[in-house]
């Protein structure tokens, strides 16, 4: 990987012309060069048909009347920032940033769009750079920021602190975000369709298993509960102390009565990981549970942290 990726286009686009990537004006004719096929780091004007789609685009959801009204922008003010592309060809192109801008200039009927044309030498620092520039310029939704998060790790190998850095959040924010891939696809839906927003998405993701957490979105959808109210909610229904009060906190002779299997059940469903427990003869013995990643090391340190502080 190259060191500077992370820091996004501007680190790979000539500094003359890094500069005017977000100036709030039409892109002006003098700063367009001819391409000859080979350089890089230039701003030049191609062929659109000669623009292949980013093979690692985020974005699932365009709005349609988002959409529209940066066409008729176009139509008015011309195109204020060019797209980004990697040269795959002497005349060949992969998008890289910007397809909302690309599909507004075809749906035009334009023939030519101005470009930063980068290098980019792999299909790893591609996928890397393509994540990050969506993540901190477009406005993607929760999940899927979530998902490229998550592609970051998987295909590019890079830590949850590492990509923190890259997008400039920080890490325990990048951690709730990839936890949200863990709630039902209903929920997740939901998200995308801006039903709820990611703080009731977070709050859910704390329930013990999919059947309240989609009994509680239901009440949510009906009722239009707020985010406080709901995490209200999700605290009286995991900690006994809050719903029940503190006569409800099962007694050990009650504790008995449950078979280990049904302990280690009751504890695998709220923390959503493998339980064994080993007991001796004496009534001591441990408690071992299961992780299968540093992500999902992080996410049960978290949901311990948060018990520990409501019981407190």
């Amino acid at each position: 990987m190259k060191p500077g990726l992370g820091r996004g286009l501007d680190a790979l686009i000539n500094p003359q012309l890094k500069d005017k990537i977000d100036a709030p004006v039409a892109v002006s004719t003098k700063d367009i060069q001819k391409d000859d096929g080979v350089s890089y780091g230039i701003l030049a004007k191609i062929p659109v048909n000669n623009i292949s789609p980013n093979p690692f685009q985020p974005r699932t959801e365009f709005d349609p009347v988002a959409q529209e009204e940066l066409r008729k922008s176009i139509l008015e003010n011309g195109l204020i920032q060019p797209i980004t592309v990697r040269r795959v060809q002497q005349d060949h192109y992969e998008l890289i940033s910007g397809e909302r801008r690309l599909r507004s200039c075809k749906d035009i009927g334009y023939h030519e769009i101005p470009a930063y044309i980068i290098k980019v030498d792999t299909k790893e620092e591609m996928l890397e750079l393509s994540l990050i520039e969506n993540i901190q310029r477009e406005k993607l939704n929760a999940i899927e920021i979530a998902f490229a998060y998550k592609r970051l790790m998987d295909e590019c190998n890079l830590s949850q602190e590492e990509i923190a850095v890259k997008v400039g959040k920080d890490r325990t924010t990048v951690t709730n975000t990839i936890r949200l891939l863990k709630l039902p696809q209903k929920i997740q839906q939901s998200l995308v369709k801006d039903e709820i927003t990611s703080g009731h998405a977070r709050a859910l993701i704390n329930l013990p298993n999919e059947l309240v957490q989609l009994e509680l979105l239901d009440k949510i959808l009906k009722q239009s509960l707020s985010v406080r109210k709901v995490e209200d909610i999700v605290r009286k229904l995991t900690n006994p102390k809050i719903h029940k009060g503190p006569k409800s906190i099962p007694a050990t002779r009650d504790l008995a009565s449950l078979s280990q299997k049904d302990l280690e059940e009751k504890m695998q469903s709220i923390l959503g990981t493998k339980v064994i427990c080993k007991q001796k003869k004496n009534g001591a013995g441990e408690i071992i549970i299961e992780f299968y990643s540093l992500a999902e090391l992080e996410r049960l340190f978290e949901m311990l942290e948060t018990i520990g502080k409501n019981y407190n």
